[in-house]
C-alpha cells in the first residue's frame, strides 16, 4: 500500500493499492515482486487496510487499485464496495483480460475511472504477453470501458524489443474515439525477464511522429 500519491489518480489525492499475482508475464514488467509466485511476501490483511482507509477521509479523495492484475482477485467486488460505502474516489487499473469482472464491476457503478494497459495490437497480445489466452477478450474490455460512460484511459508501455511504430498506429485503431490515450516510454529498472534491464523505448523523434499520426484517432493523447 502506499499510503499518498499525487499522480495515480488524475487530480486527486489517493492511496494505492497493490494486488499480488497475474495472469501476463510480459517481460519488461516492472513489477516482479507482484507478477512471480517465488517473489511473492506476506500480504497486509484487508480488514487493517480497510481500517486504515477508513480513517484517511479527511486526506484522501481516492483509492486506486493497481497490481499485478486485480481482476483475478476473488474478492474485488466486495472490496470495491466497501471503499464507496466509505465514499471513496475508485481508479481500477486493468490489463483488460477479464471483461466479465469489468462489466460486474461497471453494471455495479464500483469504479469512477479505469486505466487499461494496451499491451499490443490484438493480433500480438500471445508475443508480448508470454501466455496462451484468447485475445478477443481484451477487444471485449475495450469495448466494455469506452462504452461505460465512466472516466477512464488506455496506456501503451514504449517497449522497442516488443513493439513497432505501427504496431503502436495499429492499437490508435483499434481504440479509436477513446478520448485519453497514454503513450508510456520503457524505462529500465527492474522487470519479470531480467534480460529487458537492457531494453529500450522509442526515440524522440518516434514519438513525435506517433504523436501527429494519432491526434486524429483519440482525444487527447499524453506522454510520459
Amino acid at each position: 500500500m502506499q499510503r499518498t500519491s499525487l499522480i495515480d489518480y488524475p487530480g486527486e489525492i489517493s492511496a494505492v493499492l497493490f494486488t499480488q499475482g497475474c495472469n501476463f508475464r510480459c517481460p519488461y514488467c516492472h513489477n516482479p515482486e507482484l507478477v512471480d509466485p517465488s517473489q511473492f511476501t506476506q500480504p497486509l490483511d484487508q480488514d487493517e487496510v480497510l481500517s486504515f482507509l477508513s480513517t484517511r477521509r479527511d486526506k484522501c479523495d481516492a483509492v486506486v487499485i493497481t497490481g499485478g492484475e486485480p481482476c483475478i482477485q476473488p474478492g474485488l467486488i466486495r472490496f470495491m464496495k466497501n471503499l464507496k460505502e466509505m465514499d471513496y474516489l475508485v481508479k481500477l487499473d486493468t490489463n483488460g483480460s477479464f471483461p466479465e469482472v469489468l462489466s460486474k464491476v461497471v453494471e455495479s457503478g464500483l469504479a469512477d475511472f479505469i486505466a487499461m494497459d494496451v499491451k499490443a495490437p490484438v493480433s500480438r497480445y500471445p508475443h508480448v504477453t508470454r501466455c496462451v489466452f484468447d485475445p478477443g477478450t481484451v477487444a471485449r474490455s475495450i469495448r466494455i470501458i469506452m462504452g461505460s460512460g465512466l472516466a477512464f484511459e488506455f496506456r501503451t508501455t514504449l517497449v522497442r524489443e516488443l513493439l513497432s511504430p505501427e504496431d503502436v498506429l495499429e492499437i490508435g485503431r483499434e481504440i479509436e474515439g477513446a478520448p485519453r490515450y497514454v503513450l508510456q516510454r520503457f524505462v529500465a529498472s527492474k522487470h519479470v525477464d531480467e534480460r529487458f534491464i537492457e531494453a529500450g523505448s522509442f526515440s524522440e523523434e518516434e514519438i513525435s511522429d506517433l504523436k501527429e499520426s494519432l491526434q486524429g484517432m483519440v482525444g487527447r493523447l499524453i506522454v510520459r
